[in-house]
C-alpha cells in the first residue's frame, strides 16, 4: 500500500505520460495521415525555450502549448540537403496549466494541440484541422 501523499493520483503527468497521449492520438488519426508522420519527431518538453518564445513574440511559457518546427510538406523538396527533422513539441507545463484552467480532459487537450501541429505538418487551414480533430475523435 503507498504511504499517504505517495499515491499516483497525487502527482501530476509527467512527460511519459504526455507523450502517450500524445502517441495515443496520433494512432487515431487517419491511415493517410499517419502514413506520412513516421520522419516527424514528437518531443515533449517542460516549456519551450526563451528563444523560441522571444522569436514567436510571446512573454509567458504558459501560454504555449505546443510548436511545430520543419517545413511543410507541400514546401519539401529532393535538394532539401542536411535538414533537421520536423518535429513536434509539447510543452507540458503549459499544457497542465490548460487543463486546469478549462476542465477540458487532458486526452482532448492533447490531442487538439498535437492534431493542431500535425494540421501546420500538412500545411492544412483552421477548418482542415478541424474536421482532421473531428475523424480522430
Amino acid at each position: 500500500m503507498a504511504a499517504a501523499g505517495n499515491s499516483p493520483e497525487t502527482f501530476p503527468p509527467d512527460a511519459a505520460a504526455i507523450e502517450a497521449l500524445a502517441l495515443a492520438a496520433l494512432n487515431r488519426l487517419p491511415a493517410q495521415f499517419r502514413a506520412h508522420l513516421g520522419d516527424v519527431v514528437l518531443k515533449v518538453a517542460e516549456f519551450a525555450d526563451e528563444d523560441v518564445l522571444a522569436e514567436l513574440g510571446i512573454e509567458s511559457p504558459f501560454d504555449l502549448s505546443g510548436l511545430y518546427t520543419g517545413r511543410p510538406l507541400a514546401e519539401k523538396s529532393s535538394m532539401d540537403v542536411g535538414a533537421l527533422p520536423d518535429m513536434i513539441h509539447l510543452y507540458r507545463r503549459a499544457l497542465l496549466d490548460e487543463w486546469v484552467e478549462t476542465g477540458v480532459s487532458l486526452e482532448a487537450l492533447v490531442s487538439h494541440v498535437l492534431i493542431h501541429e500535425v494540421g501546420h505538418h500538412f500545411g492544412l487551414s483552421d477548418d482542415d484541422m478541424h474536421a482532421l480533430e473531428e475523424s480522430a475523435g
